[in-house]
């Protein structure tokens, strides 16, 4: 079995993000980017997969994200067989899919994993929209995959804590929400190792129009008051917030 984790750096959510000038998009010039959290556990899938069945696992990133080599040797650090950058995709989420199912056209794959959203994407639309343009199989916010008898065997949640489990052939394109194992650490003396030893190709795809709607304007969220911080002793800020609590009536005394 041949396993695609599709993979997307963004933003880290720890820095202080600007808009562009025209305030239609994020500024990235300066911001430190990451992997998607979701495409972290949808690699761990792919490797709990790969250590159960044996199948081989390929990473693959878009060039347009910034640092995404870096995720993609992680990803070979954590046990993947092998990493593509692809060259000649786009940011907005219709020409990602179209990037990598250009990509799988001509390295086929029996299983697409990836993140079911991203948190500068939030629709959770490119596993569908990578399904639909391959003709594939989708099911998205699984929290499980397994192998039995040469098919696919993942657990979907439902809101309220609600599970199903469905079988189904490959090909196919899932959205993972959550991986069964937390993702593995790999520690940075092995993602140099695998940067020294190589193993990230790089393919270029075809260029694909963006149907997506474009965006007329971004705004920056309102500030409608502060935190107040108290300080002092342990006896002094429990004193203060059970007097704060009083004044807004939530305790009466």
């Amino acid at each position: 079995m041949r396993i695609v984790v599709a993979m997307k750096a963004v933003p880290d959510l720890v820095e202080e993000i600007e808009l562009t000038p025209d305030e239609t998009g994020i500024d990235r010039e300066y911001l430190k980017f990451v992997l998607n959290e979701w495409d972290d556990q949808a690699l761990e899938e792919a490797l709990l997969v790969k250590d159960a069945t044996g199948a081989e696992v390929i990473a693959v990133g878009l060039a347009e994200d910034p640092d995404i080599e870096q995720a993609l040797y992680t990803a070979i650090a954590k046990g993947a067989d092998g990493a593509v950058k692809l060259s000649g995709g786009g940011l907005d989420t219709h020409a990602r899919a179209a990037a990598f199912a250009a990509y799988l056209a001509e390295e086929p794959a029996d299983l697409v994993l990836t993140g079911v959203q991203a948190p500068d994407d939030l629709d959770g639309q490119l596993a569908p929209m990578l399904a639909a343009r391959l003709g594939w199989r989708h099911v998205s916010v699984v929290v499980g995959v397994t192998v039995r008898d040469g098919n696919l065997v993942v657990r979907q949640e439902f809101s309220g804590g609600r599970s199903h489990e469905l079988e189904l052939p490959t090909p196919a394109v899932i959205g993972l929400q959550a991986s069964r194992e937390t993702p593995r650490y790999a520690p940075i003396t092995r993602i140099r190792q695998a940067m020294q030893a190589g193993g990230l190709r790089e393919v270029t795809v075809g260029a694909a129009e963006s149907p997506g709607l474009p965006v007329r304007r971004m705004y920056r969220p309102e500030q409608t008051g502060h935190a107040e911080m108290f300080s002092g002793s342990t006896e002094d800020v429990a004193g203060k917030i059970i007097e704060l609590l009083r004044e807004r009536g939530i305790v009466k005394a």
